[in-house]
């Protein structure tokens, strides 16, 4: 049933891959021949800056593809901007295992797309590459540069050094009596305080310049509670003594649980972090006749509460402008709360008592959401043993799961 399951859930996603909308929006470039061809781009939200990009023509449905051959510029408009240019660059490994150790940035040029992220008396531009941003500016008319920052090995026990070049470069080439000498001195390589950086000079120039960053505020927070109903079978057992043999009723019970999800900011808000406190209950009794016990009945009573908390990744597939279907898989931890499984006799006398303690399990889900607001799953949690502190006794607690969301947050 498990493997069964398994495979439902893969050649779901496997469909969905085939066959969700594709996000193309509208856009343009300008080919080698300087002509500007209004078209819809296939927005990708790219982490890493794209060598390619796919397209399609007004009154066509065909999908193409432009490059750095054919394509000397192109924007997705409101959201980015993309040059073609031939610049020097560095790309020496900022990982400690391939790390240079020459302190001068080892500079070769390279045809490239660059992302605009201001365009001004001083423009300034990115290349993104995995988890490493490289960083280039122009001043007017002049040649589009690296801000030249490294980080290199020295001494024997091979330290990290840095070269922060880029802070003289800015010094030099962006002065402005509005900026002092310490604001140079204490930038970061990082995205955020470069782009506030020539923001600001641009301003101190008084002259115009165009803001390419996103206007719109991407939500990367929602916070759901999602109440469900639990449909839960449990099997217990110990070996050698086969009275305590046990498969209780499938039991549908209902729960509550409460979903911080955390966007992740690239490709196009795909990809999510999701966690999820839970509670939930099982509780069950079934008797049965044996010949080895005195009153020839034992009864098993079940009482299983807890907390789970599930932590795992998300993915959503786009299938028009308010509706989205997603898949998840997590990681679920089990914090039980006073929970037993007593055995009695005919007569009501105890035989034992075995306290509960659950192991961790797998999740899987598949759902849709509406609007951003309404959503609903279906959860398959594999099956998770809940006498775990027992060696001799097996039990197999498998659950599946119908639940409704509304993000309030």
């Amino acid at each position: 049933m498990k493997k069964q399951i398994l495979f439902l859930v893969l050649a779901f996603i496997l469909t969905l891959n085939s066959y969700s909308q594709v996000a193309f929006e509208n856009g343009y470039f300008i080919n080698q021949n300087n002509q500007k061809i209004n078209c819809l781009i296939e927005n990708l939200d790219w982490k890493s800056t794209p060598t390619n990009f796919r397209y399609q023509l007004p009154e066509s449905k065909d999908i193409l593809i432009a490059d750095l051959k054919i394509v000397k510029e192109f924007a997705i408009t409101g959201q980015s901007k993309y040059i073609k240019t031939l610049v020097k660059i560095d790309r020496s490994s900022r990982q400690i295992e391939n790390m240079s150790t020459d302190k001068n940035p080892d500079l070769k040029e390279e045809t490239l797309f660059l992302k605009v992220h201001i365009e001004g008396k001083a423009s300034f531009y990115s290349y993104g590459e995995g988890n490493s941003g490289r960083f280039f500016y122009k001043i007017d008319n002049s040649e589009i540069k690296q801000l030249i920052y490294k980080t290199y090995l020295v001494n024997e026990n091979s330290s990290i050094a840095k070269n922060n070049y880029f802070r003289e470069q800015l010094f030099i080439d962006l002065k402005c009596e509005n900026i002092l000498q310490r604001e140079y001195e204490n930038l970061d390589y990082t995205y955020n305080q470069l782009f506030k950086f020539f923001i600001k000079y641009n301003k101190c120039s008084d002259t115009h310049f165009v803001d390419f960053e996103t206007k719109e505020k991407k939500d990367l927070f929602n916070l759901t509670v999602r109440p469900r109903l639990n449909n839960s079978a449990l099997s217990i057992s110990n070996p050698p003594i086969d009275f305590y043999d046990f498969k209780f009723d499938s039991k549908t019970n209902p729960s509550l649980g409460i979903e911080a999800e955390f966007i992740l900011p690239f490709n196009k808000n795909k990809w999510a972090i999701i966690v999820e406190p839970t509670y939930q209950y099982y509780s069950g009794e079934k008797s049965k006749q044996t010949s080895n016990l005195v009153g020839s009945e034992v009864t098993a009573k079940v009482d299983y509460k807890s907390i789970e908390l599930p932590i795992g990744i998300r993915h959503y597939f786009f299938l028009k402008n308010d509706f989205k279907i997603f898949v998840n898989a997590s990681l679920l931890f089990d914090f039980g709360l006073d929970s037993k499984i007593e055995f009695t006799r005919k007569d009501g006398s105890k035989i034992s008592t075995l306290d509960i303690k659950s192991g961790n399990s797998g999740v899987l889900g598949i759902g849709g959401k509406f609007r951003d607001k309404y959503s609903i799953e279906f959860r398959y949690q594999t099956s998770k043993s809940i006498l775990k502190d027992y060696l001799s006794w097996n039990s197999s607690l498998a659950t599946t799961s119908l639940i409704i969301g509304y993000s309030f947050f």
